[in-house]
């Protein structure tokens, strides 16, 4: 159940004076303009109020960077031989004075959503995190080390996952990342928030359709796309950027199986690149589950233009955050879960350690796919869910959405495989074939997804209080 609060701000001095006390109407009129006058020290000369609000936010980022060789996830099996750029945590806190919320984003291809929750549950018992408010993204880098068990993977590719899981690595990996949590928490200032909107052409539609109408991994310049750049800004109560959280769809693969060099891919060039801004940039990918980068499974960054992302994604950040001009420190977070059924394959067999995500419904074997939500004041609507999802689906629930910024955050808290159109389906290809789901699931999340939109988050009045 999601919880709002909205405090007033008003101040209150009390009944007026009366009477012909001059020493009593002295004191008061000399309060009032110390008063205004610490009102107007505490605004910094761009105009922005620097009081203490009850908003919030701190961001911290650990680096994640193996020491040795690690398998690599994305393509078939193969291990590092070196790095080419560090991969990170970048975590988030925002605390709007009665709820706390946390966003990371890892430069990791996958993880299992038993994985997930076994950290979701240390939080909640540790230090009182309910998972509803912790949120866990991957860049969906194909260049970085495998972390914890292949949950769904190992059942559509179970032939790449013939060696042992390092647990060293992943224990690090679990350990950087709910120390920066802590961290995080710790850290909290005031801050104010920024939101707006940018444009990239930095990807295009994978599913090349050849004469037959049958789908394969290409380029297809006439396929459906998302470029758009949704950006958070979150800056300290003296205007200073504090973090930057960038929404863009992108599969992490302009480096190809060839390629052996731990990498980023391109979220993380452009994370580094735009940073140099001021401030970490959490890459949260997108509805990317159809789209790839424009130079795309390259041997090495050089062939791959690695480096353009810079300019074809990483400058078009900055573009859109110069563009954001007003931000407020009157910030309220209200964070809710929606889990739907919807039929998985006949005969798809399931992994053994995802039973809580699987249900039998008159016979039919279902799918239980968890989708969250981050409400931010009345006019910023966040959603996300453990899939690779075609753009398309992400698209018509924007458009159709009663906020007018609306972010789908994709590879949120584990991987339960790509979710098409249905109309994809008829095509075949690759993402159909590693998809749980039937037909029917794109149109089970888009009217569940809009049904909470525009019911459960869009209808409580942003002053009530639901405990």
């Amino acid at each position: 159940m999601m919880e709002i609060n909205k405090k007033s701000n008003e101040v209150n001095f009390g009944k007026k004076v009366k009477g012909s006390d001059k020493s009593l109407r002295f004191v008061v009129l000399l309060t009032l303009l110390l008063f205004d006058g610490f009102l107007f020290a505490q605004k910094n000369d761009r105009g922005i109020s620097t009081r203490s609000g009850k908003f919030r936010a701190a961001v911290v980022k650990e680096d994640i960077t193996p020491a040795d060789a690690q398998m690599l996830l994305g393509y078939d099996a193969r291990k590092s031989t070196g790095v080419l750029d560090h991969i990170f945590h970048r975590i988030v806190a925002l605390d709007d004075g009665r709820n706390q919320f946390f966003l990371v984003s890892s430069d990791i291809c996958e993880i299992s959503p038993g994985l997930y929750d076994e950290i979701a549950s240390k939080l909640n018992t540790l230090y009182k995190i309910k998972p509803v408010n912790f949120w866990w993204t991957v860049t969906h880098t194909h260049s970085a080390p495998e972390v914890g068990s292949p949950g769904l993977d190992a059942v559509f590719l179970g032939n790449r996952f013939q060696h042992t899981v390092d647990s060293n690595y992943t224990a690090l990996v679990v350990q950087k990342l709910i120390e920066g949590i802590v961290e995080a928490r710790k850290k909290l200032v005031p801050a104010h928030l920024g939101v707006g909107w940018g444009f990239s052409q930095a990807n295009i539609n994978r599913r090349a359709i050849d004469i037959d109408g049958k789908a394969s991994l290409g380029l297809n310049p006439d396929g459906a796309v998302d470029r758009r750049i949704g950006l958070l800004r979150i800056d300290k109560d003296d205007g200073k950027p504090l973090a930057l959280i960038a929404n863009y769809p992108i599969h992490g693969t302009v480096l190809g199986e060839k390629n052996l060099q731990i990498s980023g891919d391109a979220p993380g060039i452009v994370s580094e690149y735009v940073e140099q801004t001021g401030a970490p940039v959490l890459f949260i990918n997108g509805a990317a589950g159809n789209l790839a980068p424009i130079y795309s499974v390259y041997p090495s960054a050089q062939q791959g233009h690695l480096g353009q992302f810079k300019v074809l994604l990483g400058d078009k950040i900055v573009d859109a955050n110069k563009r954001i001009v007003s931000t407020t420190e009157d910030v309220q977070l209200n964070a809710g879960e929606l889990i739907i059924e919807t039929p998985r394959k006949a005969e798809m067999q399931w992994s053994s350690d995802l039973n809580k995500y699987t249900s039998t419904r008159k016979g039919v074997n279902m799918v239980r796919l968890p989708l969250r939500f981050l409400k931010i004041n009345d006019n910023i609507a966040i959603w996300s869910s453990p899939v690779e999802l075609f753009c398309e689906i992400a698209n018509e629930i924007r458009d159709r959405s009663p906020f007018p910024y609306t972010f789908y955050f994709g590879y949120a808290n584990g991987w339960l495989g790509y979710l098409p159109t249905e109309s994809a389906w008829e095509h075949g290809g690759y993402e159909t074939t590693v998809s749980p789901y039937t037909p029917a699931a794109a149109k089970d999340v888009t009217e569940s997804v809009i049904g909470y939109l525009t019911g459960e988050m869009k209808s409580i009045p942003s002053d009530r209080v639901k405990e």
